[in-house]
Formats: C-alpha cells, structure tokens, sequence
C-alpha cells in the first residue's frame, strides 16, 4: 500500500531530536511535514530531564516527548505511528519508506532521528531507578551523583572507564564489573590510583526507595552494597543506523552516521541525520540543536527545489 502524496519531508524518529527538527520545519508554514515514530527510544527512559533551560525542577522524556508533538502538531505536522524497516529511493529520487505492516511513504527529503538503546541486562528493580536515581550519560547527570555513594553497574573497561570518569563528581565510588569481562591493566592501575573498590561479581537485584531512588544493590552471593545513585555501562549499544546504511550513508567504525558538522546532512544528497544517531556527546539539548540546524537546510533545499524543477 502505498500513499501516493509525496511529503515534503518525512523524520523518522519521534525523540527529542526528531520533534525538535519538525517543530522548526512547521514554523516555516509551507511545507507537508510527517513524523514516523514508532515509540520507546533513549529519552523515554529519562523520568527526569534537570540539564534543560526552563526545567529547573526537570521533565521527563516522555512529557517532552508529549509536549513537543502536540508543539509540532499545533503548526501542521502530522504524525504516524510505524517502524520504518526499509528505505530506498525510487526512479524519480524520492526517498521511499515501508513499514512493518508494509505501508510506504514517500517524500522528497528525509531525515533520520533514529537514535540508539544503551545496552545494559535486565536486573531486577533496574527499571524503577533507570533515569531517576541510576544513569547512562555523565555529560548530562554527574551533576547528581555530586559527593554521593555512587555505584558504576557495567562490563569490563567500559564501566572501568565510566568509574574512573565519574570520580570527579563523589570519591564515594565503586565499580562492579556485573559481566566479569577482563579489564585493562592500564584501566586497574586507575581504579588502584583513585581509591576505587572494584568488584567482579554480579548484580541479582537493585533495591530502591519510593520514587526510584537507588538504596542498595544486591550481588549474586547475597551480600548488600548500600548506595544513593548509580550509573550503568556495559558498552556494545545500539545505534540504529540500518535506514541510513541502505541509503548509502557513510558510518563511523561504531556506526554513527557521519555527517557534515554545518548542515548536518550526510553523503547521500537530501538525506539527513540528527541527534544520537549521529556523531555528536549525546546529550538532549545537543539533539535539540541537531534538529534545528538540519530542519533550517532543509527548508533551504525545499526552497531550492521549488525554485527549479521539482514540484
């Protein structure tokens, strides 16, 4: 099934970076503007957002989320719930997009706001604190583990190196390498260095207060670790890049997408790709920026394609 109306310019991804660019794109008042989502993604993990301007009591992602699509509707975007498994261009250039139920959209630019998951096991009590009490990102939440007891939850050097990282913020640190995969000497001197216990045990359960906040993380031999705040890595996260790779976009080693720092377009002409998914810090008000900047090229090829041929 395909909609025969070619949009102007269809985002795949309905997250902050996503919302951002559709928000900017409607404001120009002149352009078909569709939203694919298929829900869930990074910022839907967040319960408290407190690194934004004008949230000095923070938000959720999933109420920016909720309000950013009702900003962007308020201007004409329309939006679409799908998961978006295949993308291509047809004969006349137009990007095509098929669905898992098999439903296409076609437009004539696109931009990819796919983002990525961080990996990390499924721990009992671990959802509850996910984004309240226990974090993924240093850039955007060291602030709140400032002179606490803190435990890093990872895997081999990616925790180590999150453990030596966040000793700037509390000296009251430890490491637990839950998977037990080795750790560099270089990464042990460091821990040694800092003063940071390192553990290679597993985690059997997280153990919160109300409102998931971290209290104590339970190991494997049952022995109990009090704590205030945590932070997980176990490396090896999800970027979900399959779209702009079947569109010929180039990759980083890691599978970001690449793109050009000013516009960020990538290689393949009209094809765009914004916050997570690209190589940037990651952190929420970077993706806002992203989406800004590319929905502003993209009004600008727009208006460069009417101005020609293609109507």
């Amino acid at each position: 099934m395909m909609d025969k109306e070619v949009k102007d310019c269809i985002i795949v991804g309905g997250g902050i970076a996503g919302l951002q660019a559709a928000l900017q794109l409607g404001r120009y008042s002149v352009h078909d503007i569709l939203v694919i989502d298929r829900g869930g993604g990074r910022s839907s993990l967040c319960k408290n957002y407190r690194n934004i301007l004008g949230w000095p009591d923070g938000v959720s992602g999933d109420e920016l989320r909720k309000l950013g699509r009702k900003q962007a509707e308020a201007v004409g975007v329309t939006f679409a719930d799908d998961d978006i498994r295949m993308a291509e261009r047809d004969q006349a250039q137009h990007f095509v997009l098929t669905g898992t139920d098999g439903k296409q959209y076609k437009s004539r630019t696109l931009l990819l706001a796919t983002g990525l998951m961080d990996r990390f096991p499924k721990l009992p009590g671990l959802m509850s604190a996910l984004g309240t009490s226990i974090f993924v990102c240093p850039d955007c939440d060291g602030y709140e583990i400032q002179d606490r007891k803190t435990i890093v939850i990872g895997s081999g050097d990616s925790g180590a190196s999150m453990a030596v990282l966040l000793s700037e913020r509390t000296r009251d640190l430890i490491y637990i390498n839950h998977e037990g995969k080795s750790v560099s000497s270089e990464y042990l001197s460091q821990l040694v260095k800092l003063e940071i216990p390192y553990v290679e045990k597993k985690v059997s359960e997280i153990r919160c207060e109300e409102e998931g906040i971290l209290s104590a993380v339970v190991l494997e031999d049952g022995s109990i670790m009090a704590a205030e705040r945590g932070f997980i890595s176990f490396g090896g996260n999800t970027i979900y890049s399959e779209l702009a790779e079947q569109l010929g976009a180039e990759l980083e080693h890691n599978r970001h997408v690449k793109t050009d720092p000013r516009s960020k377009m990538t290689n393949v002409e009209l094809l765009w790709a914004v916050g997570d998914l690209g190589v940037h810090s990651e952190l929420s008000t970077v993706a806002m920026g992203d989406g800004s900047v590319a929905a502003i090229w993209i009004h600008k090829a727009l208006k460069k394609m009417n101005n020609g041929t293609d109507q």
